[in-house]
Protein backbone atom coordinates (compact mmCIF):
# COMPACT_ATOMS: atom_id res chain seq x y z
CA UNK A 1 0.00 0.00 0.00
CA UNK A 2 3.09 2.50 0.81
CA UNK A 3 6.35 2.87 -0.20
CA UNK A 4 7.78 5.38 1.65
CA UNK A 5 7.20 4.51 5.36
CA UNK A 6 8.64 7.38 7.95
CA UNK A 7 8.94 7.25 11.75
CA UNK A 8 9.07 9.89 14.37
CA UNK A 9 12.30 9.18 16.79
CA UNK A 10 11.07 10.11 20.69
CA UNK A 11 8.63 7.54 21.23
CA UNK A 12 8.59 5.71 18.03
CA UNK A 13 11.88 4.26 17.72
CA UNK A 14 13.26 4.65 20.66
CA UNK A 15 12.44 5.86 24.53
CA UNK A 16 14.16 8.87 25.07
CA UNK A 17 12.49 10.15 28.05
CA UNK A 18 15.54 9.67 30.25
CA UNK A 19 17.71 11.88 28.25
CA UNK A 20 15.17 14.68 27.27
CA UNK A 21 13.92 15.05 30.95
CA UNK A 22 17.10 15.29 32.65
CA UNK A 23 17.75 18.18 29.96
CA UNK A 24 14.59 20.16 30.29
CA UNK A 25 15.14 19.21 34.39
CA UNK A 26 18.85 20.82 34.31
CA UNK A 27 17.41 23.96 31.94
CA UNK A 28 14.73 24.55 33.93
CA UNK A 29 16.85 25.14 37.51
CA UNK A 30 19.15 27.52 35.62
CA UNK A 31 16.50 29.36 35.95
CA UNK A 32 15.11 29.18 39.59
CA UNK A 33 12.64 26.39 38.64
CA UNK A 34 12.34 23.15 40.22
CA UNK A 35 10.26 19.98 38.85
CA UNK A 36 10.75 16.94 39.02
CA UNK A 37 11.14 14.86 35.92
CA UNK A 38 8.31 13.06 35.96
CA UNK A 39 6.07 16.05 34.90
CA UNK A 40 8.60 16.71 32.15
CA UNK A 41 7.76 13.79 29.84
CA UNK A 42 5.51 16.49 27.73
CA UNK A 43 8.56 17.48 26.42
CA UNK A 44 9.03 14.39 24.26
CA UNK A 45 8.48 14.72 20.74
CA UNK A 46 7.05 18.65 20.09
CA UNK A 47 9.70 21.32 19.52
CA UNK A 48 11.02 22.61 22.44
CA UNK A 49 10.24 26.14 21.78
CA UNK A 50 6.55 24.56 21.91
CA UNK A 51 7.06 22.97 25.46
CA UNK A 52 8.93 25.41 27.01
CA UNK A 53 6.61 28.21 25.92
CA UNK A 54 3.67 26.57 26.23
CA UNK A 55 4.25 24.84 29.78
CA UNK A 56 6.46 27.53 31.52
CA UNK A 57 6.13 30.76 29.70
CA UNK A 58 9.18 31.44 28.09
CA UNK A 59 9.72 34.04 25.29
CA UNK A 60 12.13 36.26 23.75
CA UNK A 61 15.86 35.84 25.09
CA UNK A 62 14.79 33.59 28.14
CA UNK A 63 13.41 31.05 25.13
CA UNK A 64 16.60 30.88 23.34
CA UNK A 65 19.07 30.75 26.66
CA UNK A 66 16.52 27.67 28.11
CA UNK A 67 16.72 25.78 24.93
CA UNK A 68 20.68 26.37 24.85
CA UNK A 69 21.28 25.14 27.98
CA UNK A 70 19.17 22.00 27.04
CA UNK A 71 20.85 21.59 23.98
CA UNK A 72 24.82 21.78 25.75
CA UNK A 73 23.29 19.05 28.06
CA UNK A 74 21.74 16.69 25.45
CA UNK A 75 24.09 17.31 22.74
CA UNK A 76 27.11 16.53 25.31
CA UNK A 77 26.00 13.15 26.10
CA UNK A 78 22.04 13.13 27.43
CA UNK A 79 20.73 12.22 23.74
CA UNK A 80 22.87 8.83 24.52
CA UNK A 81 20.40 8.11 27.14
CA UNK A 82 17.84 5.98 25.49
CA UNK A 83 16.94 2.77 24.26
CA UNK A 84 14.86 1.32 21.28
CA UNK A 85 11.99 -0.33 21.85
CA UNK A 86 11.54 -3.66 21.43
CA UNK A 87 11.31 -5.28 18.04
CA UNK A 88 12.25 -2.18 15.67
CA UNK A 89 14.81 -4.35 14.64
CA UNK A 90 12.67 -7.16 13.30
CA UNK A 91 10.23 -4.87 11.96
CA UNK A 92 12.61 -2.04 10.30
CA UNK A 93 14.92 -5.44 8.32
CA UNK A 94 10.96 -6.72 7.29
CA UNK A 95 9.95 -3.55 5.71
CA UNK A 96 13.04 -3.20 4.13
CA UNK A 97 13.11 -6.38 2.86
CA UNK A 98 9.46 -5.79 0.81
CA UNK A 99 11.39 -2.75 -0.87
CA UNK A 100 10.34 -0.23 0.91
CA UNK A 101 11.93 3.17 1.10
CA UNK A 102 12.65 3.85 5.04
CA UNK A 103 13.17 7.45 6.72
CA UNK A 104 12.63 9.62 10.26
CA UNK A 105 11.10 12.87 10.14
CA UNK A 106 11.57 14.52 13.86
CA UNK A 107 11.48 17.37 15.58
CA UNK A 108 14.52 16.42 17.27
CA UNK A 109 17.49 18.82 15.79
CA UNK A 110 18.83 16.49 12.61
CA UNK A 111 22.02 16.35 14.39
CA UNK A 112 21.38 14.66 16.90
CA UNK A 113 18.88 12.45 15.59
CA UNK A 114 21.50 10.98 13.25
CA UNK A 115 24.30 11.01 16.48
CA UNK A 116 21.15 8.77 18.54
CA UNK A 117 20.20 6.49 15.77
CA UNK A 118 23.70 5.95 14.90
CA UNK A 119 24.85 5.29 18.58
CA UNK A 120 22.00 2.80 18.80
CA UNK A 121 21.93 0.96 16.06
CA UNK A 122 18.57 1.99 14.56
CA UNK A 123 20.27 4.05 11.85
CA UNK A 124 21.61 1.72 9.05
CA UNK A 125 17.76 0.98 8.37
CA UNK A 126 16.99 4.30 7.30
CA UNK A 127 17.42 5.58 4.00
CA UNK A 128 16.84 9.27 5.09
CA UNK A 129 16.67 11.02 8.25
CA UNK A 130 15.23 14.57 8.38
CA UNK A 131 15.47 16.58 11.31
CA UNK A 132 14.88 20.50 12.97
CA UNK A 133 17.47 22.83 12.43
CA UNK A 134 19.29 24.93 15.27
CA UNK A 135 18.52 28.16 12.78
CA UNK A 136 15.33 27.88 13.63
CA UNK A 137 13.83 27.31 10.12
CA UNK A 138 12.42 23.90 10.22
CA UNK A 139 11.28 22.91 13.63
CA UNK A 140 7.53 21.00 13.61
CA UNK A 141 6.57 18.29 12.35
CA UNK A 142 5.15 20.00 9.16
CA UNK A 143 8.29 21.50 8.47
CA UNK A 144 10.42 18.26 8.45
CA UNK A 145 7.87 16.44 6.18
CA UNK A 146 8.06 19.27 3.79
CA UNK A 147 11.84 18.70 3.75
CA UNK A 148 11.25 14.55 3.63
CA UNK A 149 9.19 15.21 0.24
CA UNK A 150 11.81 18.08 -1.38
CA UNK A 151 14.57 15.41 -0.60
CA UNK A 152 12.66 12.46 -1.72
CA UNK A 153 11.64 14.07 -4.85
CA UNK A 154 8.57 14.94 -4.44
CA UNK A 155 6.51 11.37 -4.39
CA UNK A 156 2.84 10.78 -4.67
CA UNK A 157 1.23 11.72 -0.90
CA UNK A 158 -0.84 8.12 -1.33
CA UNK A 159 2.14 6.40 -1.42
CA UNK A 160 3.63 7.67 2.01
CA UNK A 161 2.73 7.17 5.82
CA UNK A 162 3.72 8.70 8.97
CA UNK A 163 4.20 6.42 11.99
CA UNK A 164 4.08 8.24 15.28
CA UNK A 165 3.26 8.37 18.96
CA UNK A 166 1.66 11.88 19.35
CA UNK A 167 -0.82 14.69 17.95
CA UNK A 168 2.35 16.59 16.78
CA UNK A 169 2.87 13.42 14.25
CA UNK A 170 -0.58 12.80 13.07
CA UNK A 171 -0.56 17.09 12.96
CA UNK A 172 1.88 17.02 10.92
CA UNK A 173 0.61 13.85 8.42
CA UNK A 174 -2.91 16.16 8.21
CA UNK A 175 -0.88 18.99 7.12
CA UNK A 176 1.16 17.18 4.56
CA UNK A 177 -2.07 15.35 3.18
CA UNK A 178 -0.47 11.95 4.30
CA UNK A 179 -1.98 8.72 6.44
CA UNK A 180 -0.74 8.57 9.69
CA UNK A 181 -0.37 5.17 11.86
CA UNK A 182 -0.24 5.72 15.93
CA UNK A 183 1.41 3.80 18.12
CA UNK A 184 0.30 3.65 21.75
CA UNK A 185 3.41 2.22 23.64
CA UNK A 186 4.96 5.91 22.88
CA UNK A 187 4.33 9.12 25.13
CA UNK A 188 0.48 9.93 23.26
CA UNK A 189 -2.83 8.83 24.03
CA UNK A 190 -5.09 6.77 22.11
CA UNK A 191 -7.73 9.87 23.00
CA UNK A 192 -5.52 12.02 21.11
CA UNK A 193 -4.66 10.46 18.07
CA UNK A 194 -8.09 9.59 17.77
CA UNK A 195 -9.17 13.16 18.15
CA UNK A 196 -6.70 14.21 15.37
CA UNK A 197 -8.60 11.71 13.29
CA UNK A 198 -6.19 8.64 13.01
CA UNK A 199 -7.71 5.43 12.48
CA UNK A 200 -4.75 3.21 12.17
CA UNK A 201 -3.67 2.97 16.25
CA UNK A 202 -0.76 -0.58 16.66
CA UNK A 203 -0.82 -0.76 20.37
CA UNK A 204 3.01 -2.81 20.19
CA UNK A 205 5.09 -2.59 17.80
CA UNK A 206 4.67 -5.73 16.44
CA UNK A 207 1.23 -4.80 15.13
CA UNK A 208 2.59 -1.51 12.74
CA UNK A 209 3.30 -4.11 10.38
CA UNK A 210 -0.32 -5.03 9.55
CA UNK A 211 -1.34 -1.35 8.60
CA UNK A 212 1.51 -1.58 6.01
Amino acid sequence: MYDYILFDLDGTLSDTSEGVTKGVQIALKEFGIDEDRSNLRKFIGPPLQYSFSTYYGFEGEDLDNVISIFRDYYMGGGMFENTPYDGLHELLDRIHEDGKTLAVATSKLETAAVEVLSRNGLARHFDMICGATADGKRITKTDVLEEFFRRAGNPEKNRVVLVGDTRFDAKGAIDLGIDCIGVLYGFGTREELEECGVKKIAPAVEDIYDYL
